[in-house]
């Protein structure tokens, strides 16, 4: 019989049967009939388990779980009851029998290709589906106090990892050897051992090593801070690059707990830091200890964002901040919770008003080209009257 050998906490029953309750309520507002989940988070999100099946959730029917493979491990990961396949062609017979095949079907439009939509559209003999990522997304944006709890563990994970880096940055060492030790200290602390990021072409590695003139490449990911990796077949990540005296080394790490993610970032120097540095480093954690102390529920989200690029101007850093020319980004946060790039996204455009549960990273960073690049990032939990750390971790320069 199979066992739970990851010792993570399942998702509770009551948890799942809440959040496709939400997603009902949001189906029905929308006029959908059903859902079709394919993707392996959403999977995971509403179902508990990402073995191979598809999860569809009708408006007035009990969900059904179609489960190819592993059908005895899913059995384990989940409260919902399975309905095994011995492939996909078997699902029509199951839903016309139900009569759950009629008026507007939902399918996750933004990451799920062509082929296999126009596959499921055949399949099925169905051709009436709508995009319904948005109100999976918006459901999303809020956590539950379980999900808070995941957050935290991962959160976890990136405390250790910072507290060994005091022992492992020294002169000489290059990024992927920081790299390398950092990470199998965060696997032997539990780490799940990768990020998930939605959409076409998005990969994220868990941990970005920059120094110096790596820490100021530009990247085509829309990030401040991406590094030079060690081949441009993959164009991002710690690179061959040696520290250096007194050259900044930024270590942006993310953690990764029962599918929660966490996402910080520190600076550690070895020997004296220059003078510009340092000034930009301190007007990163005024921005930090700011937003601390005047974000809350019900906050527009580009009220955070304008504070904290007034901040940037008014100490002569505005054209360093979140990247250098071409290079800059439009954001200074981003949500975090199954995937690193969730909502809310803290930019001067998007009018988010914060609700307590949401979770997000918030990342003041400055890059000198040609020079360096120095910052902090922290996750914020959003509260009534105040944003929670999820980690403790102090937010000085560490110096070794």
């Amino acid at each position: 019989m199979l066992t739970n050998l990851s010792g993570c906490d399942f998702t509770s029953k009551e948890e799942l049967e809440s959040r496709i309750g939400k997603l009902r309520q949001k189906m029905e507002e929308n006029d959908i009939s059903f859902a079709v989940i394919l993707q392996n988070v959403d999977m995971f999100y509403f179902a508990g388990t990402v073995q191979k099946g598809v999860l569809v959730i009708p408006l007035d029917k009990d969900p059904i779980l179609f489960i190819e493979r592993n059908v005895d491990r899913a059995a384990v990961e989940t409260s919902l009851e399975i309905t095994p396949i011995k492939r996909d062609k078997d699902v029509k017979d199951i839903l016309m029998d139900r009569g759950i095949l009629r008026g507007r079907g939902g399918m996750e439009l933004d990451v799920v290709p062509v082929t296999v939509f126009e596959r499921w559209k055949a399949l099925l003999g169905f051709e009436n589906f709508t995009d319904i990522w948005p109100l999976i997304r918006d459901l999303r944006i809020v956590k539950s106090p379980f999900e808070l709890v995941q957050v935290k563990k991962s959160g976890e994970i990136c405390a250790h990892v910072f507290e060994k880096a005091r022992d492992v940055v020294r002169v000489g060492m290059r990024e992927v050897d920081i790299s390398a030790i950092l990470e199998g200290e965060g696997r032997k602390f539990g780490h799940q051992g990768f990020l998930r990021m939605r959409g076409l072409n998005q990969e994220m590695m868990n941990i970005y090593i920059t120094h110096g003139r790596s820490g100021t490449i530009p990247s085509s990911g829309d990030v401040p801070i991406a590094g030079a990796g060690v081949t441009h077949a993959i164009a991002q990540g710690p690179s061959l690059n040696r520290v250096e005296k007194g050259v900044p080394v930024l270590i942006d790490y993310g953690g990764g707990y029962n599918g929660y993610i966490s996402d910080e970032t520190r600076v550690f120097v070895a020997g004296e830091l220059k003078e510009r540095f340092i000034t930009a480093y301190e007007v990163a954690r005024e921005i930090v200890q700011d937003a601390t102390v005047y974000g809350k529920e019900g906050m527009d989200g580009t009220e955070i964002y304008n504070r904290a690029e007034s901040m940037a101007k008014k100490a002569k850093l505005k054209d360093y901040f979140m990247g250098y020319g071409a290079g800059k980004v439009g954001f200074i946060g981003h949500g975090i919770g199954l995937e690193i790039n969730e909502l809310p996204v803290i930019t001067p455009r998007h009018h988010i008003i914060l609700e307590e549960g949401m979770v997000f990273a918030f990342e003041p960073k400055f890059i000198f080209p040609g020079e360096g690049a120095v910052g902090i990032e922290v996750d914020f939990i959003v509260r009534k009257k105040e944003l929670e750390r999820v980690t403790p971790t102090p937010i000085d320069i560490v110096y070794v």
